[in-house]
């Protein structure tokens, strides 16, 4: 008898047919989408110390908004997603991202730091929308073998956005305009109000657009091996894949160590004893992402020859070596081996996220809002790491050193898929 797959969804459209790159194409956009509102966030950081005078633990809380947003909405993003299909989920996000953008004006117009929370936190409850329905829709337009490659591919984009972002930010925050008067925030409502208005184009392009469905295989029991000497654990909960659970874990520590790293770079070069400003800085930050992006595409290329799960523990690895470095330097050395981070990180997300979704069928998109959820991380570890920073920024990075050791271990060993009843 001829063993059948349970565990692969596919994409199709109506006629049953597939069609998948005009909604891959479409869909990789939303990645640059938030890597834009991502590059800029680590710039406010610093905007923010000075125009609304609030401490480097207390401006963290820009990065608990944002990434708090992601634990909280995660969940229900993925069970309106199951009711009503990817395409709404995505259009939701958009429109709420729109929102929070929006949102930005009235905030600087009170000139409130709570209030710039509360929009980033409806910005970011968009971003959630958009990244639980992104990811793992990317990994099933196509060939599962690959899944890991184009979602690597389309993360590219997210670290495209990631660069344009500080550049955007370190010319109109920290440019000759705002320079003379640290209080004024009219450069931020005027960022954020463009940018609202593009997401409600590209939700308009969405809603107007066809996108394929996933369907998901329901369980083992509608598709039985009936080899001899074989048995199919047919009713296997989602907390019982290992790979799943141990993705989870990673993925939570990878982005506490991203978000952390990039939240008070530019205090951390600003400290170096290298004589930089603010607006330098900012440029080093756009720099260091673009080294990211770099790797996105690099990292992706090599996946071709060594297995995303080797390259995983590779680069998190050199990255411990890496941080090591910046804790116990103070210098350019220390500033370079702090952006050569950003290039060793770029795959890490995707590869995680691929890894922790891969062959759980029905599972998928609860696995995917799991995932998601866990970039809660980046809500909690930026705060402690900011704490650290007031004696000092580089002790900080000690913060992310350690998330590293978590990652290389998920690419080591726990990325292993455990058959049927282990």
């Amino acid at each position: 008898m001829a063993l059948h797959s349970t565990t692969a969804p596919t994409a199709v459209n109506s006629n049953g047919s597939k069609s998948y790159l005009f909604p891959f194409i479409l869909v990789t956009s939303l990645f640059f989408l938030w890597g834009l509102a991502y590059g800029l966030l680590d710039v406010l950081n610093k905007h923010f110390q000075e125009a609304l005078n609030v401490t480097k633990a207390r401006s963290t809380l820009l990065q608990a908004a944002y990434f708090g947003a992601y634990f909280l909405i995660a969940l229900p993003a993925g069970l309106f997603m199951n009711k009503y299909g990817y395409k709404k989920g995505i259009i939701l996000g958009l429109l709420l991202y729109a929102l929070g953008a929006f949102l930005f004006f009235p905030s600087a117009q009170a000139g409130s730091f709570n209030f710039f929370l509360g929009a980033l936190f409806v910005l970011a409850s968009g971003l959630t929308c958009l990244e639980t329905a992104a990811n793992p829709y990317v990994t099933v337009l196509g060939k599962p073998e690959t899944s890991e490659f184009r979602l690597n591919l389309s993360q590219c984009f997210n670290g495209v956005g990631s660069f344009i972002g500080p550049i955007i930010a370190a010319k109109v925050f920290f440019g000759e305009s705002s320079s003379d008067d640290a209080g004024s925030l009219d450069s931020v409502k005027m960022v954020y109000v463009i940018i609202a208005i593009v997401v409600l184009f590209i939700a308009f392009l969405f809603w107007r657009t066809y996108l394929p469905e996933i369907k998901e295989s329901k369980t083992g029991d509608d598709l039985v091996d009936q080899l001899p000497g074989k048995s199919v654990d047919r009713q296997k909960p989602l907390f019982q894949h290992s790979h799943f659970v141990y993705g989870v874990i990673a993925q939570f520590f990878y982005v506490a160590a991203q978000v952390g790293i990039a939240a008070l770079f530019i205090n951390y070069c600003a400290e170096a004893g290298i004589g930089i400003d603010n607006a330098k800085a900012a440029y080093l930050l756009s720099i260091s992402l673009a080294l990211f992006t770099a790797g996105r595409f690099v990292g992706t290329a090599l996946m071709r020859k060594i297995a995303p799960n080797i390259l995983l523990m590779i680069f998190a690895l050199i990255n411990i070596v890496l941080c090591a470095v910046v804790v116990w330097g103070s210098n350019w050395l220390s500033v370079y081996s702090l952006m050569a981070v950003f290039f060793f990180e770029s795959i890490m997300f995707p590869t995680i996220f691929a890894l922790g979704v891969k062959d759980l069928g029905h599972h998928t998109k609860k696995g995917s809002s799991f995932q998601i959820m866990s970039i809660v991380g980046g809500a909690l570890m930026p705060f402690v790491m900011g704490l650290l920073a007031e004696k000092g920024t580089a002790h900080s990075y000690i913060v992310p050193l350690l998330c590293f050791i978590v990652v290389a271990w998920y690419g080591w060993k726990g990325y292993k898929i455990k058959p049927a009843g282990a």
